[in-house]
């Protein structure tokens, strides 16, 4: 499965489509691994438009997003940045995680968020004004970050927000059989042992497992581990270090692999 054959699990296309047109920036929501990178790529390929992915870290700077003076050939030239890069060729800057980023380091967004549509270089002392074909899209997953880590409320207000959530049992499994060639039975034990964890999530608070996780799993089983090794491995260990925890989540994912195994 490419990104060109993504599977939507609401009005996720449509939305994204009528804010490219209108040139208004998009915040996707959801949890980790549940299709929003998959997403943003299998909207440039529909749109025809290339994709520059940033990922955002805690010491992501202002100047590694739109550039900085460097030493060439004992020359000191300015070097553009991957926001500056996808400003002026009119592509789709993905910031993915964006929450992870320094507030500082999002400010120089804003003039891209609002009717300027211009990024502003002051170093370099240039305007570079976003062409039509331009979008700003950002992700990150609100129920799993850090209380230090809130991204401020008159920034989310600049995006149009579209919240994603993980494919419906059906069609996860459908993910899973394309990427990894189990067997759709495979695949339905896996998804099913995910969302029984996944409820679990509500009582222990950790990272839920996404679709990403399931794939891995299934290319495991696909080349001989038996599933429940697999889903130890990829699905299970991850998850937490807490011993009491990776026990309870051991047997909901025994019972829940080995009752449809049967």
């Amino acid at each position: 499965m490419t990104a060109d054959t993504y599977i939507a699990s609401g009005n996720e296309v449509e939305l994204f489509e009528q804010a490219f047109r209108e040139h208004i920036p998009v915040m996707l929501t959801g949890p980790t691994g549940c299709g929003k990178t998959r997403f943003v790529e299998h909207m440039g390929v529909l749109l025809r438009q290339p994709v520059v992915t940033i990922s955002c870290h805690d010491d992501l700077t202002s100047s590694d997003l739109v550039g900085r003076f460097m030493v060439t050939g004992g020359d000191v030239v300015w070097t553009d940045g991957p926001l500056t890069r996808a400003v002026k060729a009119g592509a789709i800057c993905y910031l993915d995680e964006v929450v992870e980023a320094r507030h500082d380091s999002l400010a120089i967004l804003h003039s891209l968020t609002d009717h300027r549509r211009a990024l502003y270089l002051d170093r370099a002392d240039e305007v570079v004004q976003a062409p039509d074909s331009f979008m700003l899209v950002c992700s990150y997953n609100p129920a799993y970050r850090s209380s230090l880590k809130e991204l401020k409320p008159s920034f989310r207000q600049r995006f149009a927000t579209i919240p994603m959530k993980y494919l419906a049992p059906d069609q996860e499994a459908e993910v899973i059989v394309a990427e990894s060639g189990v067997e759709p039975a495979t695949a339905q034990r896996l998804v099913h042992c995910a969302n029984a964890i996944r409820h679990a999530d509500e009582v222990f608070h950790f990272e839920p497992p996404s679709t990403r996780v399931l794939v891995t799993a299934a290319k495991l089983i696909a080349a001989g581990a038996s599933e429940m090794s697999a889903a130890e491995a990829c699905i299970l260990a991850p998850l937490s270090t807490d011993g009491a925890i990776n026990d309870g989540l051991r047997e909901v994912a025994a019972a829940t692999l080995l009752s449809r195994n049967g």
